[in-house]
């Protein structure tokens, strides 16, 4: 059974708990099974490199964003701009889309 998922891939999020603490930023990657989620610009690692890599064909170090747990990920309002936990709603065709439950606003 597939799980409800609160963020998607586009959604702006804002990190609750970490380094990473208070952040805003644009939502990359969402892996599903391992409840991960890559954001823009946050969670930062290292990768270091030997010359001849095709990643790197010079060598170095890469730097690039790490995923992050679901959990410590809130989403924020695009209309109100504040972070919530949206509530699902079922429309009459049936599709189901995600509310804001501040500004009652429909985020999808």
């Amino acid at each position: 059974m597939q799980q409800r998922l609160h963020i998607r891939k586009g959604d702006t999020v804002e990190v609750l708990s970490g380094k990473e603490r208070g952040k805003r930023g644009k939502v990359l990657n969402v892996e599903t099974k391992k409840e991960r989620a890559v954001v823009e610009k946050l969670n930062f690692k290292k990768r270091h490199y030997r010359p001849g890599n095709p990643a790197a064909p010079q060598g170095g170090i890469m730097e690039r964003e790490g995923p992050l747990t679901l959990s410590v990920l809130m989403l924020v309002c695009p209309k109100c701009q504040k972070r919530t936990r949206p509530r699902f709603q079922k429309l009459e065709s049936g599709t189901r889309i995600r509310v804001c439950r501040k500004c009652e606003e429909h985020i999808d």
